[in-house]
C-alpha cells in the first residue's frame, strides 16, 4: 500500500510540475484557441467531462485497492 501512495505522490507531482513549466510566467495571457474546450465550457458539458474522468480514476484506483488486499492476503496464506 506504501509503494501505491509513494507512486501516486510521484505521479502527482510530475504532472503538476509540467504545467508549471508549461504555463511559464504567472502574469502571460491564457491561450484559449481551443474551439472544443470552449464549446464544451459555453455548454456547461466541460463538468460532464471531469465527473466522467472522476469515476474513471475512483473506479480505478478502487480494483488497484481490492487487487492489491488480494496479493497481500495471499501473501500471508502462502508464508503461513
Amino acid at each position: 500500500m506504501h509503494k501505491l501512495f509513494s507512486i501516486l505522490i510521484n505521479l502527482i507531482s510530475k504532472i503538476s510540475f509540467q504545467t508549471l513549466a508549461q504555463s511559464g510566467d504567472s502574469n502571460a495571457p491564457v491561450n484559449s484557441d481551443v474551439a472544443m474546450a470552449d464549446a464544451l465550457r459555453a455548454d456547461g458539458k466541460i463538468y460532464v467531462v471531469v465527473a466522467v474522468l472522476l469515476i474513471i480514476l475512483v473506479g480505478l484506483f478502487a480494483y488497484l485497492f481490492r487487487v492489491e488486499r488480494k496479493i497481500k492476503k495471499l501473501e500471508s496464506e502462502e508464508l503461513k
